[in-house]
């Protein structure tokens, strides 16, 4: 019985996560009855099978949600990630807590850290972040590919002015694209903006791009090069949403374990 309520507690987290990281892809919109719909069930369902099989781990079902809500909330107005994220955290905590250890005693790794026997979501959080860190290696060294290849500076004009700081986030985040592709493309972001001046238009980086304004950017950006202003090629990103990379760490931690974790104590022996 217990094997089974972890298992419908483990096939609920993984359908709506999948669910809403494809919505987030597609549409970057997460619909809140998606939570509405996880959230009443997962509870039930923990708080069953701790009630009938684990009655000492109520009060860590308590604190591991009451921390993992904190961090979600804390992290979403210090702009960390969006609001579906936040939700998505907290909903995992009532849903899997801790490690769920009935369906995968033995993940890959050989060993399942103490951090995943008690606060499960945050492992989940810590391997996305993981995730997102290996996409900026990747667009690093995809740039310095292009540099290489093309032979072309990476930032021109008044980008070369920039802060360190903002050219480094803009490698690590972005890539050079074409203005059409930008427009085409929904889902990619201008890291970069341009402006009026006397002498025709300044361009400036962008670091951190919103939803509120894209269109105009865009539009100023496309126009700037039809009056041949600025070079075809934009920095942009595409902005993939947090939620995929969680859904990827949720798979992650069940099958294989806390890489972080792993990391460490393969660094220490």
């Amino acid at each position: 019985m217990q094997a089974f309520l972890e298992a419908v507690r483990v096939g609920s987290a993984l359908f709506s996560f999948l669910y809403a990281s494809w919505s987030d892809y597609k549409t970057r919109e997460v619909s809140n009855s998606v939570w509405i719909l996880f959230a009443p069930p997962a509870f039930a369902l923990t708080f069953s099978e701790l009630l009938l099989f684990n009655l000492s781990a109520l009060p860590f079902f308590g604190l591991c949600f009451g921390l993992t809500a904190a961090f979600a909330i804390i992290l979403f107005y210090a702009g960390g990630f969006g609001g579906a994220d936040a939700k998505a955290l907290m909903c995992l905590a009532l849903a899997l807590p801790f490690h769920p250890q009935e369906l995968f005693s033995t993940p890959l790794s050989g060993e399942i850290s103490p951090f995943m026997q008690r606060f499960f979501p945050l492992t989940v959080f810590s391997n996305a972040v993981i995730l997102a860190a290996l996409t900026a290696v990747y667009l690093l060294i995809h740039n310095f590919v292009r540099r290489w290849r093309t032979g072309r500076a990476l930032f021109e004009g008044e980008q070369k002015a920039e802060a360190v700081s903002k050219k480094i986030l803009v490698l690590l985040t972005g890539y050079k694209v074409s203005i059409g592709k930008v427009k085409e493309k929904w889902h990619l972001y201008p890291l970069e903006d341009v402006e009026k001046t006397e002498n025709g238009v300044k361009r400036k980086l962008v670091v951190f791009p919103k939803d509120e304004g894209r269109n105009a950017i865009v539009e100023r950006l496309e126009a700037a090069f039809k009056n041949g202003e600025i070079q075809e090629k934009i920095w942009a990103t595409p902005g993939l949403p947090m939620l995929v990379f969680m859904t990827v760490g949720l798979v992650i931690a069940l099958l294989y374990g806390d890489i972080v974790w792993n990391f460490v104590r393969f660094l220490l022996g």
